[in-house]
Protein backbone atom coordinates (compact mmCIF):
# COMPACT_ATOMS: atom_id res chain seq x y z
CA UNK A 1 0.00 0.00 0.00
CA UNK A 2 1.25 3.74 -0.57
CA UNK A 3 2.14 5.73 2.20
CA UNK A 4 1.02 9.00 2.14
CA UNK A 5 0.86 11.84 4.70
CA UNK A 6 -0.95 15.44 5.70
CA UNK A 7 1.32 18.26 6.56
CA UNK A 8 0.67 20.08 9.67
CA UNK A 9 2.36 22.74 11.60
CA UNK A 10 3.09 22.23 15.42
CA UNK A 11 5.71 24.52 17.31
CA UNK A 12 6.70 26.28 13.94
CA UNK A 13 8.19 23.13 12.98
CA UNK A 14 6.78 20.54 9.94
CA UNK A 15 5.16 17.67 11.63
CA UNK A 16 4.22 14.57 9.24
CA UNK A 17 0.80 13.36 10.75
CA UNK A 18 -0.03 9.33 9.10
CA UNK A 19 -3.00 9.21 7.19
CA UNK A 20 -3.55 5.81 5.15
CA UNK A 21 -12.74 27.76 -7.65
CA UNK A 22 -12.17 25.42 -10.98
CA UNK A 23 -8.49 25.85 -11.45
CA UNK A 24 -8.93 29.16 -13.65
CA UNK A 25 -8.19 30.08 -17.34
CA UNK A 26 -4.81 30.81 -18.50
CA UNK A 27 -5.70 34.83 -17.84
CA UNK A 28 -7.01 34.06 -14.11
CA UNK A 29 -3.12 32.25 -13.54
CA UNK A 30 -1.21 34.37 -15.25
CA UNK A 31 -3.13 37.46 -13.15
CA UNK A 32 -1.95 35.27 -10.25
CA UNK A 33 1.29 34.69 -10.57
CA UNK A 34 1.96 37.90 -10.91
CA UNK A 35 2.94 38.10 -7.80
CA UNK A 36 4.61 35.06 -7.17
CA UNK A 37 7.97 34.77 -5.39
CA UNK A 38 10.88 35.59 -7.16
CA UNK A 39 14.33 33.99 -6.65
CA UNK A 40 16.61 36.05 -4.44
CA UNK A 41 20.43 35.67 -3.14
CA UNK A 42 19.23 33.37 -0.24
CA UNK A 43 17.41 30.76 -2.59
CA UNK A 44 20.10 30.71 -5.06
CA UNK A 45 22.34 29.61 -2.99
CA UNK A 46 21.14 26.99 -1.79
CA UNK A 47 22.30 23.19 -3.86
CA UNK A 48 20.34 20.60 -3.59
CA UNK A 49 21.21 17.66 -5.98
CA UNK A 50 19.39 14.32 -6.71
CA UNK A 51 16.07 13.79 -8.76
CA UNK A 52 13.13 15.11 -7.98
CA UNK A 53 11.43 12.94 -5.62
CA UNK A 54 14.60 11.82 -3.93
CA UNK A 55 15.87 12.78 -0.80
CA UNK A 56 18.52 15.57 -1.32
CA UNK A 57 21.88 16.67 0.49
CA UNK A 58 21.03 20.25 0.93
CA UNK A 59 23.42 22.38 1.79
CA UNK A 60 24.09 26.40 2.23
CA UNK A 61 26.44 29.06 3.82
CA UNK A 62 25.30 30.01 7.02
CA UNK A 63 23.83 31.55 8.43
CA UNK A 64 21.23 31.96 5.75
CA UNK A 65 19.18 35.19 6.50
CA UNK A 66 16.58 37.14 4.31
CA UNK A 67 13.73 39.61 5.04
CA UNK A 68 11.57 38.22 2.79
CA UNK A 69 10.44 35.38 0.69
CA UNK A 70 12.35 33.84 -1.87
CA UNK A 71 12.31 31.34 -4.41
CA UNK A 72 14.28 29.56 -6.91
CA UNK A 73 13.63 26.91 -8.89
CA UNK A 74 16.30 24.22 -8.73
CA UNK A 75 15.21 21.95 -11.10
CA UNK A 76 12.43 22.91 -13.71
CA UNK A 77 8.77 20.70 -13.99
CA UNK A 78 7.41 20.51 -17.05
CA UNK A 79 3.67 20.04 -15.36
CA UNK A 80 1.48 23.20 -15.16
CA UNK A 81 1.94 26.03 -12.34
CA UNK A 82 -0.23 25.46 -8.89
CA UNK A 83 -3.24 27.49 -8.19
CA UNK A 84 -4.01 28.84 -4.01
CA UNK A 85 -6.49 25.97 -3.57
CA UNK A 86 -4.96 23.06 -4.54
CA UNK A 87 -3.86 19.92 -2.92
CA UNK A 88 0.01 19.01 -4.07
CA UNK A 89 1.52 15.92 -3.48
CA UNK A 90 5.38 16.44 -2.52
CA UNK A 91 8.24 15.49 -0.29
CA UNK A 92 10.19 18.32 1.74
CA UNK A 93 13.48 19.19 3.50
CA UNK A 94 13.31 22.02 6.18
CA UNK A 95 15.79 23.45 7.91
CA UNK A 96 16.99 25.82 10.16
CA UNK A 97 18.66 28.91 7.93
CA UNK A 98 21.02 30.15 11.22
CA UNK A 99 23.04 27.15 11.58
CA UNK A 100 21.38 24.50 8.59
CA UNK A 101 19.76 22.21 10.95
CA UNK A 102 17.34 19.94 9.74
CA UNK A 103 14.23 20.46 11.39
CA UNK A 104 11.65 18.20 9.41
CA UNK A 105 11.17 15.96 6.19
CA UNK A 106 8.88 13.96 4.90
CA UNK A 107 9.41 9.74 3.89
CA UNK A 108 11.21 10.00 0.46
CA UNK A 109 9.27 6.52 -0.08
CA UNK A 110 9.01 4.85 -3.56
CA UNK A 111 5.53 5.97 -4.92
CA UNK A 112 4.79 8.08 -1.41
CA UNK A 113 4.66 11.58 -0.40
CA UNK A 114 2.92 14.34 1.35
CA UNK A 115 -0.47 16.45 0.94
CA UNK A 116 -0.12 20.33 1.31
CA UNK A 117 -2.55 22.56 0.09
CA UNK A 118 -1.42 25.46 -1.59
CA UNK A 119 -2.82 28.75 0.49
CA UNK A 120 -2.95 26.66 3.83
CA UNK A 121 -3.08 28.91 6.31
CA UNK A 122 -1.22 26.82 8.71
CA UNK A 123 1.74 26.82 6.93
CA UNK A 124 1.46 30.57 5.16
CA UNK A 125 5.68 30.09 3.47
CA UNK A 126 5.13 27.51 2.12
CA UNK A 127 1.91 28.21 0.94
CA UNK A 128 3.52 31.35 -0.80
CA UNK A 129 6.29 29.67 -1.85
CA UNK A 130 4.88 27.20 -3.75
CA UNK A 131 2.16 29.25 -5.59
CA UNK A 132 2.73 29.24 -9.63
CA UNK A 133 5.71 26.40 -9.11
CA UNK A 134 5.49 24.21 -12.14
CA UNK A 135 4.42 20.54 -11.22
CA UNK A 136 7.44 18.54 -11.24
CA UNK A 137 10.18 20.68 -10.23
CA UNK A 138 12.53 20.60 -7.18
CA UNK A 139 12.06 24.46 -6.04
CA UNK A 140 14.20 26.22 -2.82
CA UNK A 141 11.96 28.70 -0.89
CA UNK A 142 13.74 30.58 2.05
CA UNK A 143 11.15 32.20 4.29
CA UNK A 144 12.30 35.49 6.56
CA UNK A 145 10.56 34.77 10.70
CA UNK A 146 8.39 37.32 10.02
CA UNK A 147 6.66 35.01 6.81
CA UNK A 148 6.85 31.78 8.34
CA UNK A 149 5.10 32.76 11.22
CA UNK A 150 1.42 32.43 11.06
CA UNK A 151 -1.37 34.69 12.06
CA UNK A 152 -1.02 36.12 15.47
CA UNK A 153 2.00 34.17 16.02
CA UNK A 154 4.88 36.09 17.56
CA UNK A 155 7.85 35.25 14.93
CA UNK A 156 11.26 33.45 15.72
CA UNK A 157 14.43 34.76 14.73
CA UNK A 158 15.48 32.04 12.17
CA UNK A 159 15.08 32.15 8.48
CA UNK A 160 13.68 28.61 7.44
CA UNK A 161 14.69 26.78 4.33
CA UNK A 162 12.35 24.64 2.25
CA UNK A 163 13.55 22.28 -0.51
CA UNK A 164 10.47 20.84 -2.36
CA UNK A 165 9.41 18.36 -4.82
CA UNK A 166 5.91 19.18 -6.23
CA UNK A 167 5.27 15.86 -7.55
CA UNK A 168 1.61 15.92 -8.58
CA UNK A 169 -1.14 18.59 -8.15
CA UNK A 170 -5.11 18.36 -8.31
CA UNK A 171 -7.88 20.76 -8.68
CA UNK A 172 -8.81 22.72 -6.19
CA UNK A 173 -12.71 22.01 -5.89
CA UNK A 174 -15.17 19.84 -7.48
CA UNK A 175 -15.86 20.88 -11.16
CA UNK A 176 -18.39 18.31 -12.39
CA UNK A 177 -21.70 18.97 -13.40
CA UNK A 178 -24.57 20.75 -11.37
CA UNK A 179 -27.47 18.43 -10.79
CA UNK A 180 -30.75 19.50 -9.65
CA UNK A 181 -31.25 19.21 -5.48
CA UNK A 182 -33.30 16.72 -4.08
CA UNK A 183 -36.50 17.88 -2.30
CA UNK A 184 -36.14 17.40 1.29
CA UNK A 185 -32.30 17.42 2.21
CA UNK A 186 -30.25 20.51 2.56
CA UNK A 187 -29.43 23.04 -0.11
CA UNK A 188 -25.77 23.70 -0.78
CA UNK A 189 -24.56 27.24 -1.89
CA UNK A 190 -20.86 27.47 -3.20
CA UNK A 191 -19.08 30.92 -2.26
CA UNK A 192 -16.97 31.84 -4.71
CA UNK A 193 -13.59 30.10 -3.31
CA UNK A 194 -15.16 26.88 -3.55
CA UNK A 195 -16.69 26.93 0.19
CA UNK A 196 -20.19 25.64 0.70
CA UNK A 197 -22.69 27.08 2.60
CA UNK A 198 -25.64 25.00 3.40
CA UNK A 199 -28.85 25.03 4.74
CA UNK A 200 -30.78 22.85 6.75
CA UNK A 201 -34.55 22.00 6.69
CA UNK A 202 -36.60 22.87 9.76
CA UNK A 203 -37.23 18.60 10.13
CA UNK A 204 -36.23 16.19 11.88
CA UNK A 205 -32.87 14.35 10.26
CA UNK A 206 -33.22 10.93 8.32
CA UNK A 207 -33.20 8.03 10.21
CA UNK A 208 -30.86 6.35 7.33
CA UNK A 209 -27.86 7.12 5.26
CA UNK A 210 -29.04 9.09 2.47
CA UNK A 211 -26.68 10.51 -0.24
CA UNK A 212 -27.22 12.89 -3.42
CA UNK A 213 -24.56 14.38 -6.01
CA UNK A 214 -24.61 17.84 -6.49
CA UNK A 215 -22.08 18.14 -8.74
CA UNK A 216 -21.33 14.93 -11.40
CA UNK A 217 -17.81 14.22 -12.38
CA UNK A 218 -16.51 12.83 -15.16
CA UNK A 219 -13.33 11.16 -13.33
CA UNK A 220 -13.35 7.00 -12.67
CA UNK A 221 -15.44 5.78 -9.90
CA UNK A 222 -14.16 5.38 -6.51
CA UNK A 223 -13.15 1.82 -5.35
CA UNK A 224 -13.74 0.35 -1.66
CA UNK A 225 -9.70 0.38 -1.56
CA UNK A 226 -8.95 4.11 -2.92
CA UNK A 227 -7.15 6.62 -1.45
CA UNK A 228 -9.06 9.84 -1.87
CA UNK A 229 -7.96 13.04 -1.57
CA UNK A 230 -11.15 15.40 -0.59
CA UNK A 231 -12.13 19.01 0.42
CA UNK A 232 -15.31 17.86 3.15
CA UNK A 233 -17.15 20.28 5.51
CA UNK A 234 -19.33 18.45 7.98
CA UNK A 235 -22.10 19.48 10.34
CA UNK A 236 -24.46 18.07 13.27
CA UNK A 237 -27.66 18.50 11.57
CA UNK A 238 -29.67 19.13 15.34
CA UNK A 239 -27.47 21.68 16.85
CA UNK A 240 -26.38 23.50 12.87
CA UNK A 241 -22.76 23.53 14.07
CA UNK A 242 -19.72 23.11 11.84
CA UNK A 243 -18.27 19.91 13.33
CA UNK A 244 -14.96 20.36 10.99
CA UNK A 245 -14.33 21.75 7.74
CA UNK A 246 -10.80 22.19 5.43
CA UNK A 247 -12.33 24.71 4.10
CA UNK A 248 -11.69 27.03 7.20
CA UNK A 249 -8.00 26.70 7.10
CA UNK A 250 -7.99 26.33 3.47
CA UNK A 251 -6.77 22.46 3.50
CA UNK A 252 -7.13 19.25 2.29
CA UNK A 253 -7.69 16.11 3.51
CA UNK A 254 -6.84 11.87 3.12
CA UNK A 255 -9.80 9.47 2.98
CA UNK A 256 -8.06 5.66 2.97
CA UNK A 257 -11.29 3.98 2.11
CA UNK A 258 -9.93 0.48 2.96
CA UNK A 259 -9.19 1.37 6.61
CA UNK A 260 -10.34 1.51 9.84
CA UNK A 261 -10.11 4.47 10.39
CA UNK A 262 -12.63 5.82 7.74
CA UNK A 263 -16.31 5.71 9.42
CA UNK A 264 -18.51 3.63 7.53
CA UNK A 265 -20.58 7.13 6.57
CA UNK A 266 -17.84 8.38 4.50
CA UNK A 267 -17.22 5.23 2.45
CA UNK A 268 -20.51 5.11 1.46
CA UNK A 269 -20.88 8.56 0.61
CA UNK A 270 -17.34 8.07 -1.68
CA UNK A 271 -17.66 4.69 -2.82
CA UNK A 272 -18.80 4.40 -6.39
CA UNK A 273 -18.82 8.12 -7.19
CA UNK A 274 -17.00 10.01 -9.78
CA UNK A 275 -13.86 11.69 -9.12
CA UNK A 276 -14.73 15.70 -9.87
CA UNK A 277 -18.36 15.05 -8.11
CA UNK A 278 -19.22 16.97 -5.45
CA UNK A 279 -21.55 14.69 -3.13
CA UNK A 280 -23.76 15.35 -0.14
CA UNK A 281 -24.22 12.68 2.47
CA UNK A 282 -26.66 12.53 5.33
CA UNK A 283 -25.05 10.03 7.71
CA UNK A 284 -26.96 8.42 11.21
CA UNK A 285 -25.14 8.21 14.25
CA UNK A 286 -24.09 4.33 13.34
CA UNK A 287 -22.55 5.32 10.47
CA UNK A 288 -20.70 8.30 11.65
CA UNK A 289 -18.00 9.69 13.38
CA UNK A 290 -16.87 7.98 17.23
CA UNK A 291 -13.85 10.25 18.15
CA UNK A 292 -15.42 12.94 20.06
CA UNK A 293 -15.72 15.43 17.37
CA UNK A 294 -19.23 14.91 17.61
CA UNK A 295 -21.83 14.04 20.21
CA UNK A 296 -22.38 10.13 19.95
CA UNK A 297 -26.20 10.52 18.85
CA UNK A 298 -25.15 13.32 15.90
CA UNK A 299 -26.41 13.12 12.55
CA UNK A 300 -23.85 14.82 10.33
CA UNK A 301 -24.26 16.42 6.98
CA UNK A 302 -21.09 16.17 4.83
CA UNK A 303 -20.55 17.89 1.64
CA UNK A 304 -17.53 16.45 0.10
CA UNK A 305 -15.40 16.99 -3.20
CA UNK A 306 -13.87 14.35 -4.73
CA UNK A 307 -10.89 15.97 -6.30
CA UNK A 308 -8.62 12.93 -7.43
CA UNK A 309 -6.82 9.46 -5.72
CA UNK A 310 -3.37 8.29 -5.38
CA UNK A 311 -3.68 4.99 -5.32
Amino acid sequence: MRKFSVLAVAAAALVALTACSPAGSDDAQSENCAAAPVGGHASSIISAPGSVGSAPKVSFPTPLITTTLERTALTDGLGSPVQTGQPVILEATVLNGTDGSELQKTGYTKNGGSLFTVGDKTLPALSRGLACALVGSRVAIVASAKDNATAGQTPGRDSIVYVVDILRAFKSRADGADQAPVAGLPTVVIAPDGTPGVTIPHSAAPGKFVSSVLKLGEGKKLQANDIVVAKVTSINWSTRAVVDSTWKTSGSTIYDLGASSVTEGVKRALVGHEIGSQILAIVPPALAVADGAAPADATLIYVIDILGTVK
